[in-house]
């Protein structure tokens, strides 16, 4: 439903919420690995990095990312070299394709005078290269990682005070956009408005604070912020 006031920032996710992941099945597949072990690593490195942040401590995107690939290598094919895999996965990352519906709906937004920036727990850099290769570009005014936020992942507090410090608004000007419900619930309790794109027949979590806006995607979040 349409909100009361618009907000002033668009705080994108990137991993799976802009980004296209699906691609890395290929790296996976010429280890010998199998395709569908995507999203166990995935959830993996999601799963490590926020343990570490709860534990006080703090790693990198890649490192985490790398741990996990080494694991699931030793699982399933012992004794081989990992690091020609976590070199062509981490490799691949900058080349990722956007989802189809995020071209059309980036410009939608940003024609209709949103702001918007991104934030995530990968690497900055990262995200520029991708949407740069999408021809986005020139939609987006910043690319925040947490490195900003002292190497905290989503959803610490602090990672969402680092964006809506950048981008100068307070916390309730600002809409965090993802796929992820736990991304989503992190950013309500830290005073974002949120909304969810629902991309796949999965429904939201009822332990989590529920999006202010529920979308299917970006063209969807478009027309339901008056952006079409």
């Amino acid at each position: 439903m349409p909100l009361d006031t618009r907000p002033d920032v668009l705080v994108f996710d990137v991993n799976e919420t802009l980004t296209d992941m699906s691609p890395l099945g290929a790296c996976l597949g010429a280890a010998g690995l199998s395709a569908d072990v995507l999203p166990l690593w995935f959830a993996g490195v999601l799963r490590d990095g926020i343990a570490l942040t709860l534990a006080g401590g703090h790693a990198p995107f890649s490192d985490v990312a790398a741990d996990g690939l080494r694991t699931l290598l030793a699982r399933d094919r012992p004794g081989e070299d990992p690091e020609p895999l976590t070199g062509r996965v981490l490799a691949a990352l900058p080349e990722l394709p956007v989802h189809p519906d995020v071209p059309d709906g980036v410009r939608a937004l940003h024609r209709a005078g949103h702001r918007l920036i991104t934030l995530t727990n990968g690497s900055a850099d990262t995200t520029r290269a991708v949407l740069a290769k999408a021809g986005l570009a020139d939609c987006f005014e910043a690319h925040l990682d947490i490195q900003g936020a002292g190497g905290r992942w989503k959803p610490h507090p602090a990672a969402y005070a680092h964006a809506v410090r950048a981008a100068g608004v307070p916390a309730g000007s600002a809409m965090l956009v993802a796929v992820h419900p736990w991304d989503v619930d992190g950013a309500a309790r830290a005073g974002l408005r949120t909304a969810w794109l629902s991309r796949t027949p999965q429904p939201y979590p009822s332990a989590f604070r529920p999006a202010d806006v529920a979308a299917t995607g970006l063209r969807d979040l478009a027309r339901r912020l008056g952006g079409a």
